[in-house]
């Protein structure tokens, strides 16, 4: 498994030591953390994720912050969709697809209403932010 960076590894370790409950900066945050496999390295990489729901689906927005190009592990899901996460103490696997058009829209500005980041990524750059949609599998 590659190694988290630092910030993301004091995350992990809080999110792992509280229950799935983190400080800030995410303080009040749904967090997550996606296990994904590298898209061209083939290693896996676990990632914490601020998220919410639509329906049973869990919703995260490739933002990175409104960086030109999306984070390494949307490609992952890309090519690997099948994955696990972890939401508070439970562990369970997904299958990730993407959200697209009026679907993609709406619940990108449901986030946003949430966590008006989001909203100022998406004026920080000219790519449409992916959404992704992780589905439990049965």
């Amino acid at each position: 498994m590659a190694e988290p960076n630092e910030f993301n590894k004091k995350i992990i370790d809080e999110f792992h030591a509280n229950a799935g409950v983190v400080g800030a900066p995410f303080a009040g945050m749904k967090m997550i953390l996606i296990t994904t496999k590298g898209a061209k390295t083939g290693q896996v990489t676990t990632t914490p994720l601020v998220y919410s729901k639509d329906g049973e689906r869990l919703v995260i927005i490739a933002s990175m912050g409104g960086a030109p190009k999306s984070p390494a592990w949307y490609h992952n899901l890309v090519a690997n969709p099948e994955v696990e996460v972890e939401v508070g103490t439970e562990k369970f696997t997904v299958v990730a697809s993407e959200a697209k058009g009026a679907e993609r829209d709406s619940l990108f500005a449901k986030q946003a209403a949430v966590m008006p980041a989001f909203a100022e990524y998406e004026k920080k750059t000219t790519r449409k932010i992916p959404l992704m949609l992780l589905t439990r599998k049965v």
